[in-house]
């Protein structure tokens, strides 16, 4: 079959804010075939920044956009996604946010070649890899925000213990801005709330920036609370911090990897940064496939890999795929409280069924339909012209 069409999606809320909200707006990617197959996929990144990446004029054979280099191609199987990828990220080359904006395409990729062979795409990467393809039941953690106060925290805990979660994670908000009575008061709320059997997770929101020290006392101060990991205390690319905080053994896990755009950057964190958790965003580095390979690293180096997932049901479909086949990965990033446009995106959302526990979807590709009707209402009006000519002009969903 051949690719008839690539078409990226703005889609935004009423109004954003400043609050640490991936799910206010997105950029989702339809790729067409002439079988009349179409694909999903979805990216975690600035979408006007990244469909430019689809339509920007050609600079010159290193500067070619990523809907020119699908056009016309040949889709049959996932050796195409690879060769497809690779064309990309070549003719992209000096594009800085190839591998960012590509992530929509390549998912989308994925799950036209899923449908085509009537097989899920985690059955796809396990015939590719020769690994099995039985797939796992994960532990769903609901991912919010912190309260703007300790109290705040707790009733949000509260509120997600009695949905029965059996595990949170709390990022950003107020942690690590006044001072560490409060970063205290935060996690012992949030331990408090959801109670002492459950899993709790701290993610820092790279706010300690390079100051390994801090993070270290931070993560000791909160062993008490017993969470699984502290995540993110340090930014994305202080990896000589990473491994300075690492080689001290804080009595906290450290987790990290959600700004790696690139394999490379998951490696660097991996083998330099000492990390115990890398956390992967298929909508970010690049894709189902970078996603599976750094998968397949953190597996050489006994680390745990988990996903990272704060926006829609679709981009936890293709974060699921990626490990679903890896029964010692047990851990889901699950979306809880996203915006009115994540939770409409996908028509049936994946439930976390009555053990606790949530499960890929058996259909093939990535196993969910995007519910075109419910989110039209969030398509925003984008235009582009170059002079007298039309670099882009939204489709209609």
């Amino acid at each position: 079959m051949k690719i008839t069409a690539v078409d990226p999606f703005y889609l935004r809320m009423p109004n954003i804010t400043t609050a640490a909200d991936g799910t206010q707006d997105t950029l989702l990617v339809r790729v067409r075939t002439d079988t009349g197959l179409e694909g999903w996929g979805e990216c975690d990144a600035s979408p006007l920044v990244s469909l430019a990446v689809y339509c920007c004029p050609m600079s010159h054979g290193n500067i070619v956009n990523i809907r020119t280099s699908l056009m016309g191609e040949t889709l049959n199987s996932p050796d195409d996604v690879l060769r497809l990828s690779e064309k990309v990220l070549r003719h992209g080359l000096d594009i800085q946010q190839i591998e960012h904006a590509y992530s929509g395409a390549e998912i989308a990729l994925w799950d036209v070649v899923g449908q085509q062979l009537d097989k899920p795409v985690y059955r796809l990467l396990a015939e590719l890899s020769g690994t099995s393809d039985v797939a796992h039941p994960k532990l769903p953690y609901a991912s919010v925000l912190f309260g703007d106060t300790p109290e705040a925290t707790y009733h949000i805990a509260s509120s997600l213990r009695e949905q029965g979660y059996r595990a949170a994670k709390f990022g950003w908000g107020p942690m690590g801005k006044f001072n560490e009575a409060n970063d205290i008061a935060l996690v012992r709320a949030a331990r408090e709330g959801m109670g002492a059997d459950a899993q709790i997770m701290i993610d820092a929101g790279v706010v300690w920036g390079t100051d390994y020290e801090t993070a270290y006392t931070r993560a000791e101060a909160f062993a008490e609370f017993s969470p699984t990991w502290l995540e993110e205390p340090l930014a994305p690319d202080a990896i000589d911090a990473y491994g300075a905080l690492t080689e001290k053994h804080p009595s906290v896990p450290i987790a990290a990897g959600e700004g790696s755009s690139i394999y490379r950057m998951a490696e660097d964190l991996i083998v330099n940064g000492g990390i115990q958790f890398v956390q992967i965003d298929a909508g970010r580095i690049g894709g189902i496939m970078p996603s599976f390979q750094v998968r397949q690293l953190a597996e050489q180096h006994d680390i745990q890999y988990v996903n990272h997932t704060f926006k829609s049901h679709l981009s936890l479909a293709a974060a699921l795929h990626v490990f679903a086949t890896n029964p010692d990965f047990d851990l889901l990033e699950y979306p809880a409280a996203g915006s009115e446009l994540s939770q409409c995106l996908v028509a049936e959302p994946f439930p976390v069924e009555s053990d606790g526990m949530v499960r890929v979807k058996e259909f093939p590709g990535l196993g969910v339909r995007v519910d075109t009707a419910a989110i039209r209402p969030y398509l925003a009006s984008v235009r582009i012209e170059v002079g007298a000519d039309t670099v882009f002009a939204q489709e209609s969903l």
